[in-house]
């Protein structure tokens, strides 16, 4: 077993109230390794989940970066998720977020490595609690919204030893897995369980539409997908009002929040 760790630092610009995430099998607090080359010359494993390197992290709420760690299966990580390559140079290194802003974000992808912590009646870390996070779920998911590709990929890596205490199937499997959109709102609004159904049938609509491929020849921009985000947020506060809006996702109701990154989006390759 290999213990997996999850870290953030501040996303891409200055006063972003949204964190970006990554994972190691490393805890870089103890051991910092300065690029790429010197993890894989440790034997070590860096998941990047659409960033660039980073040697160590620290952000609002975790000082030092680290979010959370776990023991869970590398050899179901590494399938699911390949490590020590740039999601721009390698698509195995995407796991099932193919499109950065389109799939999902940082946060997913992170997910979708953390998965192999899970085992069966025990739901896998996730990187719930970093900035921005009940944001990008309630656009996303947990694990992105290629869902029929993610289960497709939980199956074919099932097949791996280490995950044989696990549930067999794709299906048993998701069921293990965590929304932790939902589990968020149930907290907030558990003495509203009718603003909460409504709440959540409005964050279906908007996966449902967000999981939609634009029409046209060019894949749409940041700029285009942060304003999307941005309206179907804004529906959620039109719903909830301030109070429970910011008891759900951290924030306060029009504040910008762009998940999406420019330079990540700009920079994907086919």
């Amino acid at each position: 077993m290999t213990t997996f760790y999850a870290w953030v630092v501040p996303a891409y610009f200055s006063g972003s109230p949204v964190d970006h995430t990554w994972v190691t099998s490393y805890d870089n607090r103890a051991h910092p390794y300065a690029d790429i080359a010197a993890v894989k010359k440790a034997g070590q494993s860096n998941w990047y989940c659409w960033g660039d390197f980073h040697a160590s992290g620290g952000a609002s709420g975790h000082p030092d970066g680290f979010v959370g760690s776990r023991k869970g299966a590398d050899p179901v990580a590494t399938c699911l998720v390949q490590p020590n390559r740039s999601c721009n140079d390698s698509p195995a290194a995407r796991g099932t977020i193919f499109k950065y802003g389109i799939d999902g974000v940082c946060h997913q992808l992170a997910n979708q490595v953390l998965s192999a912590t899970g085992t069966k009646g025990k739901a896998p870390l996730t990187v719930k609690g970093v900035r921005g996070y009940a944001v990008s779920t309630f656009l996303y998911g947990t694990y992105g919204l290629q869902q029929a590709a993610w289960q497709s990929k939980l199956e074919n890596c099932a097949g791996i030893k280490p995950l044989r205490s696990m549930p067999r199937t794709a299906e048993e499997r998701m069921e293990e897995f965590p929304d932790d959109f939902e589990e968020t709102a149930r907290a907030a609004l558990s003495d509203k369980p009718e603003l909460l159904a409504r709440l959540m049938a409005l964050r279906s609509d908007v996966t449902a539409y967000t999981a939609r491929r634009m029409p046209g020849f060019y894949p749409p921009d940041a700029d285009f997908l942060n304003a999307r985000n941005q309206h179907l947020l804004d529906q959620a506060a039109a719903l909830l009002g301030p109070e429970d809006f910011y008891k759900v996702f951290g924030i306060e109701p029009g504040e910008r929040v762009d998940v999406v990154d420019p330079t990540i989006l700009g920079s994907q390759g086919d």
